[in-house]
């Protein structure tokens, strides 16, 4: 890489993270814990998971307000909690949509968030899972917010699917397959996409930037 090359990298990260947290700062005041936040994610995998879902959802989290301040849970190398402008500055043009429970104002009660953070610490530190597996040793980002609410709040957002449902023939999506699996891919594996939960009836859109 150039000097030139670094330099303006720099520079647009630097502008990103500005605007992230401009952005984080519009909107915190108005975010409860258990929100679940959306965005079109900048790794190397995002491609490939926008084209076998047919959404551009590619990342998601979940809102947690700690000492006031939110923070996505998110699973990314590991299971974490991420400063809001810090996640913001991740995702594509910093664009993110969040969303909240159609009847949050009865369900998230103070015991409600309670077991939400309980579930939580339970995943905290645990690695990603590259392979999307139904398992708790490792997790993926929509797996760890579809399980913390559906073992503390018995709400399941989202339809589950199988691997063979999605667009497997993209070649973006074999490349990785091909990198990710050795063998044979686990067609019928359980799987929970971010477009999945995005679609899910169970939640209304209550920021979009």
């Amino acid at each position: 890489m150039t000097a030139a090359l670094a330099d303006r990298k720099q520079v647009a990260a630097a502008g990103r993270h500005v605007f992230a947290v401009t952005s984080a700062a519009s909107v915190g005041a108005s975010l409860h814990t258990g929100d679940v936040i959306f965005q079109t994610s900048r790794s190397s995998q995002s491609i490939a998971i926008q084209h076998a879902t047919g959404s551009v959802w590619s990342h998601m989290g979940m809102i947690v307000l700690r000492e006031g301040r939110p923070y996505v849970l998110e699973a990314a190398k590991t299971v974490r909690y991420t400063p809001l402008a810090d996640w913001i500055a991740r995702g594509e043009h910093g664009h993110f949509t969040v969303k909240r429970l159609r009847d949050a104002d009865k369900r998230l009660t103070s015991a409600a968030i309670e077991r939400i953070g309980h579930e939580a610490q339970i995943f905290l530190g645990r690695s990603y899972d590259t392979t999307f597996e139904w398992s708790d040793d490792r997790l993926y980002c929509s797996e760890l917010v579809w399980k913390i609410y559906h073992r503390a709040l018995g709400i399941d957002i989202g339809q589950l699917q199988r691997i063979r449902d999605f667009n497997l023939t993209d070649p973006s999506v074999v490349a990785v397959m091909k990198q990710r699996y050795v063998g044979a891919v686990p067609l019928d594996g359980t799987v929970i996409s971010p477009a999945a939960m995005y679609a899910s009836p169970l939640l209304e859109t209550v920021v979009e930037r």
